[in-house]
């Protein structure tokens, strides 16, 4: 089989027509939903690590707002990663659950998988510009 090529550069097509107010809004509460869902879950792999909870900063708390105020690229970007770190974090805590139910010191294993939510978590805040404060 060959390849064929074309001449059409789909590289700046707009694929889906934009979302309408109300879809925005939704989409803004599925983002918000997966990222706090996100949290919650760390906050157990957090208490099993034997730390504290963590009270996260404006721009980690406001991410899914500016998200979804930057749109395309960038917000399809943090989607995805907010959608790659929740099965890392299912996974994780799945193994978690798992070990510390057959008796297993998880403890490290715990501390290991929040090490990694945090970094994780610090690539997909890069996605998006710093906030700016007041002038």
């Amino acid at each position: 089989m060959s390849a064929h090529s074309h001449i059409f550069d789909l590289s700046q097509a707009t694929m889906l027509p934009p979302l309408a107010e109300g879809e925005q809004d939704a989409a803004a509460l599925d983002l918000q939903a997966r990222w706090s869902a996100l949290h919650l879950a760390a906050d157990a792999v957090a208490q099993q690590a034997q730390l504290g909870c963590e009270r996260p900063v404006e721009a980690i708390a406001s991410l899914p707002e500016r998200a979804c105020a930057a749109g395309g690229e960038r917000l399809a970007a943090i989607e995805q990663g907010i959608g790659d770190l929740g099965a890392v974090m299912q996974t994780g805590l799945a193994a978690l659950v798992g070990a510390a139910d057959e008796g297993h010191e998880i403890t490290a294993a715990a501390l290991t998988l929040w090490r990694e939510f945090y970094a994780a978590r610090g690539a997909i805040v890069e996605l998006l510009p710093p906030e700016s404060g007041p002038a």
